[in-house]
């Protein structure tokens, strides 16, 4: 491995904590940030000549704090800061092993999880921002995965830094009685990574699976830095499950295959037996959550041996129960795919009829390719085929148009 590989390889794996010791130090993320990119840069110069440190996580650490303290003795609040930053700063560079045993560590990536999933900052920033910190990801690389300009979702990353230093957020833990709510941000910020991985919503492709490895490994530092919440062990065993199927997922040309037609032979075991072990884990920590019961409506796909295996009343009742912790429209509407595939398509369709005038629902196009998969079922292939015509209408994605629209198109063969 050349030089400049090994350093692109230790920033994608120490960044964060860089970032995150260095924004306990200084209260500032963006500062924190620029700091940790000076020292990129010094090892981007140093370890070609040099070579690479025996630990190189430890020294580009090192080299952030140094030009910490530098910044902060230009600084006329030098001495107060000095206070805060305590004895640690003046480590000497051979010092390395004590930077790196230090204990406070995996409570700064904590720390910096909650500021950059912080309420404060809309949906969008909290997850451009995190995937940023913590996910070592270049804004190109993030505005990639999400098909937005770089110079777009550089704006976002920017306001959202400037929006937590005009809102005096400070990189800290959030006090034990708001803590159940800001986990809820930061655990929707991993989900929403997994899910724009798992089924992107506008493009050509139907799975960006780099997004779903990034968030399967918050989510199980997550498991590490906070393992007695019973909903970030649900959320792990929910994005495993599902992330097993990845393999089974696509065809020829990266053609959708729906779950009931996918091979599960394909499936990778490991993670379902990794997924079921977190599931286990969350349950035996109390009540199961939304993130806990969509894992458990994930295992019973994942221990069917097929599809005609799968126990849908069961997923049925788990909806129920999500329905009552988490309520949304489409919760219910998942509640009717598992009604009707139970057997019941005629009582799915009132669930489905019922949410049809749903604001929420306005847009999205699994509304009416439910509908029309149950109109199907009831031999309404005409109206059926009217549905999935709607829904391919209604997509981004290129892959689920050419789905709906196939549905359709068999449909209108099968009526002649």
């Amino acid at each position: 491995m050349t030089a400049h590989a090994a350093v692109e390889a230790v920033w994608r794996i120490e960044s964060a904590r860089v970032i995150a010791g260095l924004a306990r130090m200084v209260h500032d993320i963006g500062l924190a940030e620029e700091l940790a990119q000076d020292a990129l840069v010094a090892a981007l110069e140093q370890w070609p000549r040099d070579g690479v440190p025996d630990n190189p996580g430890a020294w580009l650490m090192l080299t952030a704090k140094h030009r910490a303290v530098d910044m902060l003795r230009r600084q006329s609040r030098y001495q107060d800061k000095l206070a805060q930053i305590g004895r640690d700063q003046e480590l000497r560079r051979d010092q390395v092993d004590d930077v790196l045993d230090r204990p406070p560590i995996e409570d700064d990536l904590l720390r910096l999880l909650f500021t950059a999933c912080h309420p404060v900052l809309p949906a969008d920033a909290r997850l451009a921002l995190t995937l940023r910190l913590l996910g070592g990801l270049t804004t190109e690389e993030i505005a990639r995965a999400f098909l937005v300009p770089e110079t777009t979702l550089g704006q976002r990353v920017s306001r959202a830094k400037r929006t937590l230093a005009e809102k005096g957020v400070r990189v800290e833990l959030p006090p034990a009685e708001e803590l159940p709510d800001r986990l809820a941000s930061v655990l929707e910020v991993v989900y929403l990574i997994f899910n724009e991985g798992y089924s992107a919503t506008a493009g050509d492709d139907w799975m960006r699976p780099e997004l779903c490895e990034e968030a399967m490994r918050l989510g199980r530092i997550l498991t590490g830095l906070m393992p007695g919440e019973p909903e970030v062990h649900g959320l792990v065993a929910l994005m495993e499950i599902q992330a097993s199927r990845t393999a089974a997922r696509t065809g020829p040309g990266g053609r959708p295959i729906p779950l009931l037609e996918q091979d599960r032979a394909r499936w990778d075991r490991l993670l379902i037996r990794r997924g079921l072990a977190a599931l286990d884990r969350a349950e035996s920590l109390g009540r199961l959550g939304p993130y806990g019961l969509q894992g458990a409506i994930a295992a019973c796909h994942a221990r069917a041996r097929t599809a005609a295996e799968t126990d849908w009343e069961r997923i049925a009742a788990l909806y129920v129960l999500l329905g009552h912790v988490a309520p949304s429209p489409v919760v219910e509407l998942n509640r009717a795919v598992a009604v009707g595939m139970a057997g019941a398509p005629d009582r799915a369709l009132e669930i489905v009829d019922a949410l049809a005038g749903d604001r929420a629902l306005r847009e999205y196009p699994l509304l009416p390719a439910v509908r029309g998969d149950l109109l199907e079922k009831l031999g309404r292939r005409e109206e059926a085929r009217a549905e999935f015509g709607r829904a391919a209408a209604l997509t981004r994605n290129a892959g689920e148009r050419a789905l709906f629209e196939e549905r359709a198109a068999h449909l209108g063969h099968a009526s002649r």
